[in-house]
Protein backbone atom coordinates (compact mmCIF):
# COMPACT_ATOMS: atom_id res chain seq x y z
CA UNK A 1 0.00 0.00 0.00
CA UNK A 2 1.48 3.74 -1.15
CA UNK A 3 1.74 6.57 1.73
CA UNK A 4 -1.35 8.29 0.20
CA UNK A 5 -3.30 4.87 0.37
CA UNK A 6 -2.07 4.84 4.03
CA UNK A 7 -2.79 8.40 5.03
CA UNK A 8 -6.54 7.76 4.09
CA UNK A 9 -7.12 4.70 5.61
CA UNK A 10 -5.79 6.27 8.75
CA UNK A 11 -7.72 9.64 8.59
CA UNK A 12 -10.89 7.96 7.55
CA UNK A 13 -11.90 6.13 11.09
CA UNK A 14 -10.55 9.66 12.91
CA UNK A 15 -13.04 12.03 10.47
CA UNK A 16 -16.20 9.48 11.04
CA UNK A 17 -15.54 9.56 15.04
CA UNK A 18 -15.90 13.15 14.97
CA UNK A 19 -19.91 13.41 13.69
CA UNK A 20 -20.84 9.49 13.87
CA UNK A 21 -23.44 8.05 16.15
CA UNK A 22 -22.68 4.73 17.26
CA UNK A 23 -26.20 3.51 16.06
CA UNK A 24 -28.86 5.31 13.65
CA UNK A 25 -31.20 7.17 16.37
CA UNK A 26 -34.58 7.77 16.66
CA UNK A 27 -36.95 10.83 17.01
CA UNK A 28 -40.19 10.13 18.11
CA UNK A 29 -42.38 12.51 16.33
CA UNK A 30 -42.06 14.53 12.96
CA UNK A 31 -39.97 17.31 13.63
CA UNK A 32 -39.66 21.10 12.50
CA UNK A 33 -38.44 22.06 9.52
CA UNK A 34 -35.44 24.49 10.56
CA UNK A 35 -34.24 21.66 13.54
CA UNK A 36 -34.15 19.20 11.23
CA UNK A 37 -31.96 20.90 8.78
CA UNK A 38 -29.47 21.83 11.27
CA UNK A 39 -29.64 18.56 13.68
CA UNK A 40 -29.56 15.83 10.46
CA UNK A 41 -29.76 17.37 7.08
CA UNK A 42 -26.55 19.91 7.47
CA UNK A 43 -24.22 17.29 9.71
CA UNK A 44 -25.25 14.30 7.27
CA UNK A 45 -26.26 12.07 9.60
CA UNK A 46 -29.48 9.43 9.43
CA UNK A 47 -32.38 8.65 11.85
CA UNK A 48 -35.38 6.81 12.03
CA UNK A 49 -38.40 9.03 12.53
CA UNK A 50 -41.70 7.78 14.51
CA UNK A 51 -44.50 8.73 13.81
CA UNK A 52 -43.75 11.21 11.52
CA UNK A 53 -46.94 9.49 8.57
CA UNK A 54 -49.44 7.87 11.37
CA UNK A 55 -51.87 10.35 9.53
CA UNK A 56 -51.57 8.54 6.00
CA UNK A 57 -54.60 6.04 5.59
CA UNK A 58 -52.42 3.69 3.60
CA UNK A 59 -50.73 2.03 7.08
CA UNK A 60 -53.97 0.62 7.52
CA UNK A 61 -55.35 0.57 4.05
CA UNK A 62 -52.86 -0.94 2.02
CA UNK A 63 -54.00 -4.74 2.61
CA UNK A 64 -53.49 -7.24 -0.27
CA UNK A 65 -57.24 -7.47 -0.28
CA UNK A 66 -57.83 -3.68 -0.70
CA UNK A 67 -54.50 -3.05 -3.25
CA UNK A 68 -56.30 -5.93 -5.54
CA UNK A 69 -59.61 -4.15 -5.58
CA UNK A 70 -57.93 -0.86 -6.14
CA UNK A 71 -55.16 -1.23 -8.43
CA UNK A 72 -55.27 -5.26 -9.40
CA UNK A 73 -55.61 -4.83 -13.16
CA UNK A 74 -52.75 -2.02 -13.41
CA UNK A 75 -49.86 -2.71 -15.45
CA UNK A 76 -46.77 -2.26 -13.39
CA UNK A 77 -42.94 -2.38 -14.15
CA UNK A 78 -41.67 -5.24 -12.12
CA UNK A 79 -37.81 -6.07 -11.92
CA UNK A 80 -37.29 -10.16 -11.85
CA UNK A 81 -34.33 -11.83 -10.97
CA UNK A 82 -32.45 -15.08 -10.66
CA UNK A 83 -31.42 -14.56 -7.11
CA UNK A 84 -33.05 -11.36 -5.79
CA UNK A 85 -29.84 -9.23 -6.60
CA UNK A 86 -31.06 -6.95 -9.05
CA UNK A 87 -28.72 -3.51 -10.52
CA UNK A 88 -25.33 -5.65 -8.97
CA UNK A 89 -21.67 -6.97 -9.61
CA UNK A 90 -22.28 -11.22 -10.60
CA UNK A 91 -19.12 -12.26 -11.38
CA UNK A 92 -17.28 -9.41 -14.61
CA UNK A 93 -20.32 -8.42 -15.17
CA UNK A 94 -22.85 -5.06 -13.98
CA UNK A 95 -26.36 -6.90 -14.24
CA UNK A 96 -29.45 -5.06 -14.70
CA UNK A 97 -32.92 -7.01 -14.02
CA UNK A 98 -35.26 -8.61 -16.39
CA UNK A 99 -38.02 -5.74 -16.42
CA UNK A 100 -41.60 -6.95 -16.80
CA UNK A 101 -44.88 -5.33 -17.14
CA UNK A 102 -47.00 -7.03 -15.42
CA UNK A 103 -50.86 -6.70 -12.93
CA UNK A 104 -50.22 -5.73 -9.76
CA UNK A 105 -52.56 -8.86 -8.47
CA UNK A 106 -50.62 -11.35 -10.43
CA UNK A 107 -47.27 -9.69 -8.69
CA UNK A 108 -49.50 -10.56 -5.28
CA UNK A 109 -50.26 -14.29 -6.76
CA UNK A 110 -46.50 -14.55 -6.17
CA UNK A 111 -45.87 -13.01 -3.30
CA UNK A 112 -48.81 -14.82 -1.63
CA UNK A 113 -47.36 -18.35 -2.75
CA UNK A 114 -51.03 -18.86 -4.56
CA UNK A 115 -48.37 -18.98 -8.09
CA UNK A 116 -45.37 -20.64 -8.24
CA UNK A 117 -42.69 -18.53 -10.78
CA UNK A 118 -39.18 -18.72 -11.78
CA UNK A 119 -37.08 -15.94 -10.08
CA UNK A 120 -37.48 -13.50 -7.29
CA UNK A 121 -39.96 -9.97 -8.28
CA UNK A 122 -39.33 -7.17 -7.19
CA UNK A 123 -41.66 -3.51 -7.64
CA UNK A 124 -38.60 -1.26 -7.62
CA UNK A 125 -38.90 0.90 -10.66
CA UNK A 126 -37.51 4.53 -9.51
CA UNK A 127 -39.05 6.70 -11.89
CA UNK A 128 -41.80 8.11 -9.51
CA UNK A 129 -43.17 4.54 -10.10
CA UNK A 130 -46.02 5.42 -7.35
CA UNK A 131 -47.04 8.87 -9.26
CA UNK A 132 -46.63 7.64 -12.56
CA UNK A 133 -47.83 4.10 -12.41
CA UNK A 134 -50.22 4.13 -9.36
CA UNK A 135 -51.72 7.32 -9.34
CA UNK A 136 -54.66 5.57 -7.24
CA UNK A 137 -53.11 5.19 -4.69
CA UNK A 138 -51.86 9.09 -3.65
CA UNK A 139 -54.91 9.46 -1.98
CA UNK A 140 -53.61 7.38 0.75
CA UNK A 141 -50.45 9.52 2.19
CA UNK A 142 -49.00 12.52 0.90
CA UNK A 143 -47.49 13.36 -2.39
CA UNK A 144 -44.48 15.06 -0.61
CA UNK A 145 -43.20 15.30 3.02
CA UNK A 146 -44.22 19.05 4.31
CA UNK A 147 -41.82 19.46 6.56
CA UNK A 148 -39.11 18.37 4.63
CA UNK A 149 -40.46 19.71 1.31
CA UNK A 150 -40.13 23.20 3.34
CA UNK A 151 -36.86 22.26 5.62
CA UNK A 152 -35.22 21.85 1.52
CA UNK A 153 -37.35 24.56 -0.06
CA UNK A 154 -38.04 21.95 -2.76
CA UNK A 155 -40.45 18.79 -3.63
CA UNK A 156 -39.63 15.80 -4.07
CA UNK A 157 -37.88 14.71 -7.38
CA UNK A 158 -39.84 11.27 -7.15
CA UNK A 159 -42.08 9.71 -5.42
CA UNK A 160 -41.16 5.59 -5.46
CA UNK A 161 -43.67 2.46 -4.54
CA UNK A 162 -41.27 -0.93 -3.35
CA UNK A 163 -43.10 -4.25 -2.95
CA UNK A 164 -40.94 -7.22 -2.99
CA UNK A 165 -39.92 -10.95 -1.74
CA UNK A 166 -37.98 -11.48 1.37
CA UNK A 167 -34.85 -12.62 -1.14
CA UNK A 168 -35.21 -9.13 -2.81
CA UNK A 169 -31.96 -7.35 -2.05
CA UNK A 170 -30.75 -3.89 -3.08
CA UNK A 171 -26.62 -4.24 -3.33
CA UNK A 172 -24.50 -1.49 -1.75
CA UNK A 173 -24.91 1.81 -3.68
CA UNK A 174 -25.10 5.37 -3.17
CA UNK A 175 -27.46 8.16 -4.39
CA UNK A 176 -27.43 12.24 -4.46
CA UNK A 177 -30.87 12.46 -2.57
CA UNK A 178 -32.16 13.03 0.82
CA UNK A 179 -34.04 9.90 1.44
CA UNK A 180 -36.96 9.47 3.37
CA UNK A 181 -37.92 6.23 3.61
CA UNK A 182 -41.50 4.80 5.04
CA UNK A 183 -42.30 1.64 5.50
CA UNK A 184 -45.45 0.82 5.44
CA UNK A 185 -45.81 -3.11 6.14
CA UNK A 186 -43.53 -5.33 7.34
CA UNK A 187 -39.62 -4.58 7.72
CA UNK A 188 -36.60 -3.17 5.96
CA UNK A 189 -32.98 -3.99 7.28
CA UNK A 190 -30.17 -1.53 6.15
CA UNK A 191 -26.67 -0.98 6.47
CA UNK A 192 -25.35 2.26 6.00
CA UNK A 193 -21.80 3.83 5.87
CA UNK A 194 -21.02 7.33 5.43
CA UNK A 195 -19.40 9.05 2.78
CA UNK A 196 -16.29 9.43 4.92
CA UNK A 197 -15.89 5.66 4.73
CA UNK A 198 -15.53 5.86 0.95
CA UNK A 199 -11.63 5.07 0.62
CA UNK A 200 -12.80 1.69 2.14
CA UNK A 201 -15.40 0.63 -0.22
CA UNK A 202 -13.69 -0.64 -3.18
CA UNK A 203 -15.36 -0.28 -7.09
CA UNK A 204 -14.48 -1.97 -10.06
CA UNK A 205 -15.26 -1.24 -13.58
CA UNK A 206 -18.28 -3.63 -15.02
CA UNK A 207 -19.55 -4.52 -18.67
CA UNK A 208 -23.32 -3.71 -18.29
CA UNK A 209 -25.88 -6.92 -18.96
CA UNK A 210 -29.26 -7.30 -18.21
CA UNK A 211 -30.96 -10.99 -17.13
CA UNK A 212 -33.05 -12.63 -19.71
CA UNK A 213 -35.43 -15.73 -18.47
CA UNK A 214 -34.78 -18.53 -21.39
CA UNK A 215 -37.90 -21.04 -22.62
CA UNK A 216 -36.50 -23.58 -20.16
CA UNK A 217 -36.26 -21.25 -17.21
CA UNK A 218 -33.28 -20.68 -16.49
CA UNK A 219 -31.76 -16.88 -16.63
CA UNK A 220 -28.81 -16.16 -19.40
CA UNK A 221 -26.92 -12.69 -18.82
CA UNK A 222 -26.96 -11.04 -21.85
CA UNK A 223 -24.43 -7.92 -22.59
CA UNK A 224 -25.49 -4.16 -23.44
CA UNK A 225 -23.14 -3.97 -26.08
CA UNK A 226 -23.12 -0.52 -26.92
CA UNK A 227 -23.28 0.92 -23.04
CA UNK A 228 -20.31 2.33 -21.56
CA UNK A 229 -18.94 0.41 -18.40
CA UNK A 230 -20.26 0.59 -15.14
CA UNK A 231 -18.51 1.92 -11.67
CA UNK A 232 -20.17 -0.23 -8.97
CA UNK A 233 -19.41 -1.96 -5.51
CA UNK A 234 -18.56 -5.41 -5.46
CA UNK A 235 -18.49 -6.21 -1.84
CA UNK A 236 -21.18 -7.93 -0.57
CA UNK A 237 -21.65 -6.54 3.20
CA UNK A 238 -23.41 -9.47 4.21
CA UNK A 239 -20.29 -11.32 3.72
CA UNK A 240 -17.39 -9.16 2.74
CA UNK A 241 -14.48 -11.05 1.31
CA UNK A 242 -11.96 -9.55 3.59
CA UNK A 243 -8.61 -11.04 1.92
CA UNK A 244 -10.32 -9.73 -1.66
CA UNK A 245 -10.76 -6.27 0.18
CA UNK A 246 -8.83 -6.15 2.98
CA UNK A 247 -9.56 -2.06 3.78
CA UNK A 248 -13.43 -2.53 4.51
CA UNK A 249 -12.04 -3.59 8.09
CA UNK A 250 -11.54 0.06 8.40
CA UNK A 251 -15.38 0.99 7.41
CA UNK A 252 -17.82 1.46 10.32
CA UNK A 253 -21.20 0.10 8.86
CA UNK A 254 -24.24 1.06 10.70
CA UNK A 255 -26.98 -1.48 10.74
CA UNK A 256 -30.78 -0.70 11.34
CA UNK A 257 -34.20 -2.09 10.93
CA UNK A 258 -36.73 0.10 9.96
CA UNK A 259 -40.00 -1.26 11.25
CA UNK A 260 -44.14 -0.45 9.69
CA UNK A 261 -44.72 3.19 10.84
CA UNK A 262 -41.47 4.19 10.84
CA UNK A 263 -39.37 6.56 8.33
CA UNK A 264 -35.79 6.71 8.17
CA UNK A 265 -33.98 9.67 6.90
CA UNK A 266 -30.94 8.59 4.63
CA UNK A 267 -28.74 11.36 4.03
CA UNK A 268 -27.09 11.75 0.59
CA UNK A 269 -24.42 10.25 -0.57
CA UNK A 270 -24.41 7.29 2.03
CA UNK A 271 -24.03 3.92 1.03
CA UNK A 272 -26.54 1.48 1.47
CA UNK A 273 -27.42 -2.31 1.50
CA UNK A 274 -31.12 -3.01 1.74
CA UNK A 275 -33.10 -6.44 2.45
CA UNK A 276 -36.65 -6.89 3.71
CA UNK A 277 -39.85 -8.80 4.98
CA UNK A 278 -41.39 -10.74 2.51
CA UNK A 279 -44.17 -8.48 1.01
CA UNK A 280 -43.11 -5.48 3.16
CA UNK A 281 -44.88 -2.40 1.05
CA UNK A 282 -42.55 1.02 1.41
CA UNK A 283 -42.65 4.39 -0.17
CA UNK A 284 -39.68 6.69 -0.54
CA UNK A 285 -39.38 9.97 -0.98
CA UNK A 286 -36.20 11.81 -3.03
CA UNK A 287 -35.16 15.23 -2.78
CA UNK A 288 -32.58 15.89 -4.74
CA UNK A 289 -29.26 17.14 -2.99
CA UNK A 290 -28.15 20.44 -2.88
CA UNK A 291 -24.70 20.34 -5.02
CA UNK A 292 -22.24 22.51 -2.72
CA UNK A 293 -18.66 22.40 -1.04
CA UNK A 294 -19.74 19.42 0.98
CA UNK A 295 -20.28 17.72 -1.96
CA UNK A 296 -17.43 18.99 -3.82
CA UNK A 297 -15.07 17.73 -0.76
CA UNK A 298 -16.92 14.22 -1.73
CA UNK A 299 -15.79 14.30 -5.21
CA UNK A 300 -12.31 14.85 -3.88
CA UNK A 301 -11.97 12.29 -1.54
CA UNK A 302 -13.66 10.52 -4.15
CA UNK A 303 -10.71 10.96 -6.43
CA UNK A 304 -8.21 10.36 -3.97
CA UNK A 305 -9.69 7.07 -3.01
CA UNK A 306 -9.47 5.76 -6.51
CA UNK A 307 -5.78 7.21 -6.93
CA UNK A 308 -4.61 5.17 -3.65
CA UNK A 309 -6.48 2.27 -4.48
CA UNK A 310 -5.35 2.06 -8.00
CA UNK A 311 -1.75 2.46 -7.18
CA UNK A 312 -1.48 0.13 -3.70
Amino acid sequence: MNRAASRLDAAGPKLGHLYLNKSVPHLEGPPEPLQFYRDWIGPNKPCIIRNAFSHWPALSRWTPEYLREKIGSKMISVAVTPNGYADAVAGDRFVMPEERQMSFSSVLDIIEGTVQKTGVFYIQKQCSNLLQELPELVDDLEPHVPWMSTALGKSPDAVNFWLGEANAVTSMHKDPYENLYCVISGEKHFILLPPTDRPFIPYGLYQSAVYQEQDGGEFKVIDNVDSHKVPWIPLDPLDPDMERFPQYRLARPLCCTVKAGEMLYLPSLWFHHVRQSHGCIAVNFWYDMEYDIKYNYFQLLESLSEIANGSS
